[in-house]
């Protein structure tokens, strides 16, 4: 029942305003509607052969559905770097690297936010959206 759900709360939007809708990893329905007329996509990967998979997957959905997009490389000091690879040879934007933290997984636990648990970050996040508002990304 996610995209019945995720529809309601676009009805919701206000258009001058920032709006983050989550979606769950992969391609499912629920992706597809909350990424379906949105102004730009983050898909979050790990530097995985898993996630390489799933980003592949989101990159088609994404481009098929004309919606400018980047990635973020979450633990991105694990794994290998065929994601890199991958994002370098697509012309993909990488928007940010999130390292593998003690720090961080400890605060994601307990559902704190990242830039409470460590403010060293929120500037990173700042400019993040900063680009993706002044589309640097597009």
């Amino acid at each position: 029942m996610a995209p019945p759900l995720i529809k309601a709360v676009k009805e919701y939007i206000k258009p001058k305003k920032t709006t983050i809708i989550d979606a769950p990893p992969g391609t499912s329905c629920p992706v597809i509607t909350a990424i379906k007329d949105t102004d730009f996509t983050i898909l979050v990967t790990e530097p995985t052969p898993f996630g390489l998979n799933d980003l592949i997957l989101a990159v088609e959905v994404t481009r098929k559905l004309n919606i400018p997009f980047g990635v973020i490389i979450n633990r991105s000091n694990l794994g290998n770097e065929e994601t890199d690879k991958y994002c370098m040879k697509e012309g993909i934007p990488v928007l940010m690297r999130i390292p593998f933290k003690k720090e961080i997984a400890v605060a994601y636990s307990k559902g704190i936010p990242i830039v409470e648990a460590l403010p060293e970050y929120a500037n990173s996040f700042k400019e993040l959206l900063k680009n993706i508002k002044d589309g640097r990304f597009n």
